[in-house]
């Protein structure tokens, strides 16, 4: 994530503003050039972008932030949609008349949002069910409260993301983590979770890269349904935390890689706001984690550097968190084979970049060596710096 600023008065301004707390300049982001941009109101609903970046003049507010404040999003003036990119893939709302449905539809909205400006970013294919009814994203917030058909379950269906809308209030997902003997639940991690399954149809389903796939995450064609009740039966136990990233991900090769594609989105989203925020690691020791983000595109980036990075982000992020008297923010543990995954999913989205770019005079197509990774100095190889062994209950849900 960028750190951005008012272009009035340029004070720091964050992703989720609607206005500027200094001058008190309206704000919304403008998703074609991934800039939050301070806006001057003109006649009618227009309004005129401050931002030098601006690929349009006039904008309007989305309707969901103008009747619901729910969304701080623009749509260009000549756009003939009142929503915006985001609130456009948002197929089914939560029911207002609920108590509580509209603070639950703003924070799933929010989170929403970082996913998509993710995506957007990574310049991932982002049709919505308008576009394309067959395969386009959509996403569906639906209660227990109004399911005929037992409680809602979170997860991907061909396309169609479905989250829960009790998983947006904080008490009953906490409830929820603790009762599955899960690490990690957010927000977020649901939604960058279920959208691994649907760029897995579309990066990898009928790509050159199916094979692969499976010599490394399994196969994916064996039965479903009867691996994830394997999974639920059997006791939990240590024999999965060399290969996954968590139980969860055990238990069939598409939560494997919808598991390791979230951590994924966790890790360069999370390299990318310390670089833009100017973080550095230069520790006095020579033998512990040093940390110098990179700025460059991510199919510039060599990987290898990424997960050194990340391994010392983490290391400096749990050590924080528990000044605080908090748990780890990232209690995982990140071995050799976990890497390789990771390799995978980052080849997967920048070898089409790379392979045009890369391209030799003639056809086909400059490999680049594969080496392992060095870990970061003052971290033994195929850890994590979460200070704690793996938890081995069952991990039930999305990273």
């Amino acid at each position: 994530m960028k750190v951005f600023h008012c272009q009035n008065c340029q004070q720091t301004v964050f992703f989720e503003n609607t206005n500027c707390t200094n001058c008190g300049h309206a704000l919304a982001f403008l998703p074609d050039t991934l800039e939050l941009a301070t806006l001057d109101p003109q006649e009618g609903d227009h309004w005129v972008s401050m931002s030098p970046l601006s690929k349009h003049q006039h904008y309007r507010l989305c309707a969901n932030y103008l009747q619901h404040q729910v969304c701080n999003w623009a749509v260009p003036a000549d756009d003939h949609d009142t929503l915006c990119l985001s609130c456009r893939l948002t197929r089914v709302l939560p029911n207002l008349d609920i108590e509580g449905s509209l603070e639950a539809w703003r924070k799933l909205e929010t989170a929403k949002r970082r996913l998509i400006y993710s995506l957007l970013d990574l310049r991932l294919s982002l049709r919505n069910r308008r576009e394309d009814p067959q395969n386009g994203l959509a996403f569906d917030f639906l209660s227990d409260e109004l399911a005929s058909e037992g409680p809602v379950l979170t997860g991907h269906d061909n396309g169609v993301i479905t989250i829960n809308v009790a998983e947006a209030d904080d008490l009953e997902r906490e409830k929820r983590r603790l009762s599955l003997h899960e690490p990690y639940r957010t927000l977020l991690g649901h939604f960058r979770h279920e959208v691994g399954h649907y760029y897995w149809d579309e990066l990898i389903r009928d790509s050159t890269r199916i094979d692969a796939f499976r010599e490394l995450f399994g196969d994916e064609r064996q039965d479903y349904a009867a691996a994830l009740k394997q999974h639920y039966e059997k006791p939990s136990g240590s024999d999965w935390t060399q290969e996954f990233i968590s139980h969860y991900a055990s238990s069939h090769p598409w939560e494997d890689w919808a598991e390791t594609w979230a951590h994924y989105l966790h890790m360069i989203d999370s390299l990318d706001t310390a670089a833009a925020c100017g973080l550095r690691l230069k520790p006095k020791r020579e033998d512990e984690p040093t940390l110098k983000p990179d700025h460059a595109p991510l199919p510039q980036r060599d990987f290898n550097q990424m997960i050194e990075d990340w391994l010392s982000l983490t290391y400096a992020l749990n050590n924080l968190t528990r000044s605080l008297g908090q748990a780890d923010s990232y209690p995982f543990v990140i071995t050799p084979r976990v890497v390789e995954k990771l390799r995978f999913v980052h080849e997967s989205l920048v070898a089409p970049v790379q392979e045009t770019a890369e391209a030799p005079e003639g056809g086909g197509t400059a490999a680049e060596p594969v080496t392992e990774p060095a870990p970061p100095r003052g971290i033994a190889p195929g850890q994590v710096p979460s200070m704690q062994e793996p938890k081995l209950a069952p991990v039930a849900a999305a990273a």
